[in-house]
């Protein structure tokens, strides 16, 4: 089991490196210089070569890929040079240095994802710590709605097969599948927040806390979570269902199920304490690698919605080419959707020896 788990850890670190190296050299051919990105209309000579100077633009394309990694690496070097870019300014990394070799300080720090170019400065680390966890909640309330509607409207679906209600729970599935979400988005904000809001009062946009009236505080609405949340939850809705349904059919024609009735059990007890467990295998399966993706499908559903996430974040850097807040959103993205992949590959693995001896 431990050979199998560095060989998924080693597995994970080659792939993220292959994310850095990807995400670093497609925003480094984008045209324009980020110095003046900074400056916007303000720069002159001066300006732009300290500004170069210090987040290393004035280095060749293969240095600055080094510094990027050196940046992100927990185990980093830094010089002691005062005005180099790696100098282990306090101001700039959270580092602790273990010890010196020549002028070079090999330092234990956190991942450094460097600064924005549109918020003074801010670092960016900071700006995906405020907005992240809006994110990760607003995936949680749509996987939550997947899985327990999903379910219930997949053992109905399969108890009343080749009904006109199983068909029309297969088209609620097919469309959920088939409707982009952004479409989604700005069907359900339109019509439960604009047509219906004296029936709903839901609003077309809002974020989990809002600033009252007199601008003396926040509170949390938890309300204005609700759509956002069902349209995310739209698509792993219908997987759900048809996985739910077809899994559970599967399941009710086993040799076991027909010795369940013969003793004269209720359908209802069947279905709970024999069926249900056994049909939920493939659901788990499919749910557990949703989870991440949401985080990058949150993206349109976020900014349609005003929901203050990593999502609508990031569509704000990308309007105004805030490239470092780009690149650390995409890479936090991408380091949860490969972790989250690898612990559903361990879990597997204990569960089920095969699956380890197979790799």
């Amino acid at each position: 089991m431990i050979r199998y788990f560095l060989y998924k850890f080693g597995y994970a670190l080659l792939t993220l490196f292959g994310v850095v190296t990807v995400i670093f050299f497609l925003f480094t051919v984008l045209p324009g210089d980020p110095a003046r990105m900074m400056l916007d209309q303000n720069e002159n000579s001066e300006q732009l070569a300290i500004i170069k100077k210090k987040y290393g633009f004035d280095q060749p394309v293969s240095r600055q890929y080094l510094y990027y990694l050196n940046d992100l690496s927990p185990l980093s070097l830094h010089s002691t040079t005062r005005g180099d870019y790696t100098y282990l300014s306090p101001g700039k990394y959270n580092a602790q240095p273990l010890f010196t070799i020549k002028k070079t300080i090999v330092a234990l720090k956190t991942p450094y994802l460097r600064e924005s170019f549109q918020k003074s400065g801010k670092k960016v680390t900071a700006i995906i710590g405020n907005t992240l966890p809006n994110t990760v909640l607003l995936a949680l309330f749509a996987i939550i709605i997947a899985i327990v509607v999903g379910i219930a409207l997949g053992i109905v679906s399969a108890l009343y097969k080749d009904t006109i209600l199983d068909r029309m729970i297969a088209l609620v599935s097919s469309l959920g599948m088939s409707i982009p979400s952004f479409f989604s988005a700005i069907l359900f904000a339109w019509f439960f927040g604009f047509l219906l809001h004296r029936y709903t009062h839901l609003n077309m946009t809002g974020s989990l806390y809002e600033v009252d009236d007199f601008g003396e505080g926040s509170f949390i609405q938890w309300k204005n979570i609700l759509l956002p949340a069902i349209v995310l939850g739209i698509r792993p809705l219908g997987v759900v269902i048809q996985l739910m349904r077809n899994s559970l059919l599967e399941t009710l024609g086993q040799d076991y199920i027909r010795t369940a009735r013969a003793k004269g059990l209720s359908e209802f007890t069947i279905i709970r304490k024999h069926a249900l467990k056994n049909s939920l295998n493939p659901v788990v399966t499919a749910i557990s690698g949703w989870f991440a993706s949401m985080l990058a499908g949150a993206v349109f559903v976020e900014y349609i919605f005003g929901w203050n996430g990593l999502g609508k974040e990031i569509v704000e850097a990308l309007n105004t080419l805030d490239l470092p807040v780009i690149m650390g959103s995409v890479l936090v993205i991408a380091t949860t959707f490969v972790f989250i992949n690898i612990l559903v590959d361990i879990i597997y693995a204990y569960l089920d020896p095969k699956v380890r001896l197979s790799e």
